[in-house]
């Protein structure tokens, strides 16, 4: 065999016509101008990179040379059956992935680099509890630790805790306001409020829940406030966005917890109540917009 000179290289259909010792069914093989190349460098034959380029663009194709049976239609049907399942399961695996609820692992990922994203002079008025810790205290078993996990959050110290929670596959927000006030105080008053996107679910029907379990939070601080005192703190209930669907209530609860502690007043005074909390506090496309960014952190 002879080295093809470069001369005889400028066409690339001459890159192969000038190499007699290249076997037929290496000129036919079914990758073509690769599987030549290839062959072509395992004999030492050089080629340039524009020359190659030159080859793998303008090279002929073999595959229509070499003779093969014709598929049968039962075999298409087949594997067009079977691409038609896999396309279904994946858009199903998609649409749940859309619909589901947030699970409380997805709710703390998205909510700790929400948390992340505010400046420490905002954060520095806010303390907030974990997402399963109002439902852990429900449970008598887990009760008295959940009290003490919540005493080492200082939340006394605080103008205002965030406390999200999911109760009966829902999820809302709960907000202690002004709770290392006195309660007698005229103007910075005690108040929880309690934040939910589905007003029509009757938010109220879990504030026997939060009445203990605010009562006990206080006493697990030894407080000298007393039962009676503690039962009369205000339990507000704002008309705020509401959601348009059954599977939204994790999100809604995240964006409340951003334009609240983006929005929320130096002092909370029950005379201001509800301040920006209302039905149009924020818009929907507003909303989507977080998502976006929340999904980007």
């Amino acid at each position: 065999m002879r080295v093809a000179k470069l001369g005889d290289l400028t066409n690339p259909i001459d890159l192969v016509s000038t190499t007699p010792d290249v076997p037929d069914h290496i000129l036919k093989h079914r990758t073509c101008w690769l599987q030549v190349l290839a062959y072509l460098r395992s004999r030492r034959i050089k080629t340039s990179r524009k020359q190659i380029k030159s080859f793998q663009l303008n090279a002929p194709c073999f595959l229509g040379t070499i003779p093969c049976r014709k598929r049968s239609m039962r075999s298409i049907k087949c594997k067009n059956a079977n691409l038609s399942v896999k396309c279904k399961n994946a858009i199903s695996k998609q649409q749940n992935r859309k619909q589901n609820k947030l699970d409380s692992g997805t709710f703390e990922c998205y909510f700790d680099n929400l948390w992340r994203s505010f400046s420490e002079d905002k954060k520095s008025c806010f303390t907030c509890l974990d997402s399963l810790w109002f439902s852990l205290y429900t449970k008598e078993s887990s009760k008295e630790k959940v009290l003490r996990w919540i005493k080492k959050k200082n939340i006394f110290s605080k103008k205002y805790v965030l406390v999200p929670i999911v109760c009966w596959s829902h999820w809302s927000l709960l907000i202690f306001c002004n709770f290392g006030e006195s309660l007698q105080s005229k103007t910075r008053t005690p108040c929880i409020l309690l934040l939910d996107s589905l007003e029509m679910a009757n938010p109220r029907r879990i504030e026997p829940d939060i009445r203990r379990f605010v009562l006990d939070i206080y006493r697990a601080e030894n407080r000298p406030e007393t039962k009676e005192a503690i039962s009369r703190i205000p339990l507000l209930v704002p008309k705020v966005p509401q959601q348009r669907n059954g599977e939204e209530c994790g999100i809604f609860v995240l964006y409340y917890i951003n334009m609240f502690v983006k929005s929320a007043p130096e002092n909370f005074l029950i005379d201001g109540y509800p301040y920006f909390m209302e039905e149009n506090w924020f818009s929907l496309e507003g909303m989507e917009l977080f998502c976006k960014k929340l999904n980007a952190l």
